[in-house]
């Protein structure tokens, strides 16, 4: 249950008083996500989301998130559109905590990830990359290579603890990255966590119907947004990796944005990274987050396995490019 914040019907009846979208039907907890607290908002106008954004978002990249929002919306992109109160005003206050009310998408993350989806899922983060073009707002990203070490070196002597092996596999790891990590490929604003469950579809359709949860938005390279993709999208539950699914991802990106030479000779590093990564932030939650904690942390493991996966790797054609 990814509820931190408690809010009350008189506090959420004052705070939807300083928007123009109707009176409160009701308002109740979401469960999903492990950020921020989330209520879905009915009113007597429509459904929206309510964010209260909690201590581990930094309230200085609020503004980015939002405007980014607001930026893809108006090019095209179905995604979350901030909605500003009768001031003008997005992000404002609610419980001691920065909030804001976006709108509600319709459609379902899908239960069991096919073939088909990673069809929509790539010309979706290739339409992404596009917009962002000429976003005007800066992020950098705090989880790439620069913020890879001091993580590992907060949670390094528990290492071994979650896994035999895993501080040498981890340390040598980020030696080679720190090493070989590409910094002259196309840049951009990244989605940076498009896990499926931030991913829309309609029942039986392969379009993608919405993109949400930006809040690891920022600028990086293009490509290691795609390299997350795969980690997160192309494995199956026993671990194994489904070229089908690499091979319509990486396809269906290519038709709207191409990748170049360079991008694709370096996806196995940036899937390395991608890996690693995730594996650093789960390890890092596995150990810190207490037993009686209201979000139940995912276990790194699965990070270890992918890691492992992608070292073995030196051509993007392992990943499906150029087969029929």
């Amino acid at each position: 249950m990814a509820v931190y914040t408690d809010v009350s019907d008189e506090d959420i009846a004052r705070f939807v008083a300083e928007y123009d979208i109707g009176t409160v039907i009701s308002f109740k907890g979401i469960a999903e996500g492990v950020e921020n607290t989330n209520f879905l908002l009915q009113t007597d106008q429509a459904s929206f989301i309510l964010t209260l954004y909690e201590k581990r978002v930094n309230p200085d990249d609020l503004p980015f998130y939002l405007g980014l929002m607001d930026h893809l919306s108006a090019k095209g992109l179905n995604c979350p559109t901030p909605i500003h109160g009768k001031d003008g005003v997005a992000l404002r206050r609610l419980c001691g905590r920065p909030a804001a009310i976006t709108s509600f998408l319709n459609g379902m993350s899908p239960r069991r990830i096919m073939p088909h989806h990673c069809l929509g899922l790539g010309a979706a983060l290739a339409h992404l990359h596009t917009a962002g073009q000429d976003f005007d707002m800066y992020l950098g990203n705090a989880l790439s290579v620069k913020g890879w070490r001091p993580l590992f070196e907060s949670c390094r002597s528990d290492a071994d603890g979650v896994q035999p092996g895993l501080e040498k596999l981890i340390e040598d790891e980020l030696v080679f990255l720190e090493a070989n990590w590409p910094h002259q490929l196309p840049a951009g604003v990244i989605h940076a966590d498009l896990f499926p469950d931030n991913v829309f579809f309609f029942p039986g359709k392969d379009d993608v119907s919405g993109l949400i949860d930006f809040y690891f938005a920022c600028n990086d390279l293009l490509a290691y947004d795609i390299a997350i993709c795969m980690n997160a999208w192309c494995f199956e539950p026993d671990n194994s990796f489904n070229v089908t699914k690499a091979r319509n991802l990486l396809s269906s990106y290519g038709k709207v944005r191409a990748l170049s030479d360079d991008e694709l000779a370096a996806l196995p590093i940036l899937a390395r990274g991608a890996s690693l990564r995730f594996l650093l932030t789960r390890l890092y939650d596995w150990i810190n987050t207490p037993k009686d904690a209201l979000v139940t942390p995912k276990n790194p493991r699965e990070y270890i396995n992918k890691l492992r996966f992608h070292q073995r790797i030196d051509s993007a054609s392992a990943y499906g490019l150029g087969e029929e």
